[in-house]
């Protein structure tokens, strides 16, 4: 029998077909393409299909496999997948979980998004279209930043002995995180709850909550399919406002649904003594310190015509930031005078030297050469 003769470009396409699949791990794998993939012979297109499921289920189950090598991401995700593979074999039979483990610990440890909401996200973008995973996906997170966790139910669920594993069954202390972020969640937790990352409450925080959000999870989905679901996300009103100079309509600086205060609750306290001098400036000015040299303060006085925004800061002679005097805050037209201490932004004093104070306003920017001595 005559042999086929592939050339080097058939070669290679067919094996990356087949390596893509023993990467992935997906048993009966064919082919990955065009947003398909081929099970059992059947083309299974996304988005995938969706079957009412039982989110205290999902709770259980996410719960024991964050406690069973999968962590909060693949947990959350498995949790809801192998109810799934029971009830819809084709195609989700062929999905391992193990997919999601990039996710835990914020990332593999990185503590950016949570990882329970990753994998509860990641579901429901495998059964819905992108236009519908947004509200749905807005919800399960505002949802986790807004809400007391562990829930009383995952508590209760210890307590009365319904999770699969026993690492701790007492209640523990909820908090709300008010950010989608595990590093501010479990930091804001620990210290709460008088614990350590390290503690088994922690872990076991961690494993309720992964079952709270594929439970919360399942439910939405639940509710979509269903035709029921109610967007009930709003913006915070404190992410708001800070788009209010940081987003599209201004610096366009920042593109975020979370509450800013979380990380950023110190943004624009004042550390520095700024007082108005004079109601009627000529035009934009940044006038030369005084007294100059200083030694520890100095005064900068800056004027604007016209209601804007200031940003005042100090460099050193590298060109690195030293302090931030006036944070792109909104004043109205006159004279000001700010006074800076000599302290850098962690309120240390810095050396002797040339250092630079510089301000932006409008189209207006200068810079002022000053010398501290000591």
């Amino acid at each position: 029998m005559e042999s086929k003769k592939l050339s080097r470009k058939d070669f290679l396409a067919d094996s990356s077909k087949y390596a893509i699949g023993a990467v992935i791990g997906v048993a009966g794998l064919d082919v990955l393409a065009g947003g398909k993939i081929l099970a059992n012979n059947k083309a299974a297109s996304w988005p995938f299909p969706w079957v009412a499921l039982d989110p205290d289920e999902a709770r259980v189950k996410a719960h024991y496999y964050y406690w069973n090598d999968k962590d909060c991401c693949a947990g959350a995700f498995g949790g809801i997948l192998e109810i799934l593979k029971t009830k819809l074999p084709d195609p989700w039979a062929n999905i391992p979980m193990e997919i999601m483990l990039f996710g835990r610990g914020g990332g593999n440890s990185w503590g950016t998004l949570c990882g329970s909401i990753n994998g509860g996200a990641a579901m429901i973008s495998l059964v819905t279209d992108k236009a519908a995973s947004g509200p749905l996906i807005n919800e399960l997170w505002g949802w986790y930043c807004s809400t007391n966790l562990p829930t009383d139910k995952s508590n209760e669920f210890a307590v009365q002995g319904k999770f699969l594993v026993h690492k701790y069954d007492n209640k523990l202390v909820p908090n709300i995180s008010g950010s989608p972020l595990c590093h501010a969640s479990v930091s804001q937790w620990c210290i709460k709850a008088g614990k350590k990352v390290g503690d088994v409450e922690r872990k076991e925080r961690c494993a309720r909550v992964t079952g709270d959000v594929a439970a919360k999870t399942v439910e939405l989905l639940n509710n979509y399919f269903a035709k029921s679901f109610v967007s009930t996300f709003i913006t915070p009103a404190d992410n708001k406002a800070c788009q209010g100079c940081h987003g599209p309509n201004s610096l366009n600086t920042v593109m975020t649904q979370m509450s800013c205060t979380p990380c950023h609750s110190t943004a624009h306290s004042e550390t520095t003594s700024i007082q108005q001098v004079s109601e009627l400036p000529q035009g934009f000015e940044l006038h030369q310190n005084y007294p100059n040299p200083f030694n520890p303060t100095t005064n900068i006085n800056f004027s604007i015509p016209q209601t804007e925004k200031v940003h005042l800061a100090i460099y050193d002679i590298q060109g690195t930031l030293i302090r931030t005097l006036v944070d792109h805050e909104l004043y109205n037209q006159g004279t000001y005078r700010v006074t800076w201490d000599g302290k850098d932004q962690l309120g240390q004093r810095v050396s002797s030297g040339i250092y630079f104070a510089r301000i932006l306003s409008g189209n207006f920017i200068k810079t002022i050469k000053m010398n501290l001595v000591k």
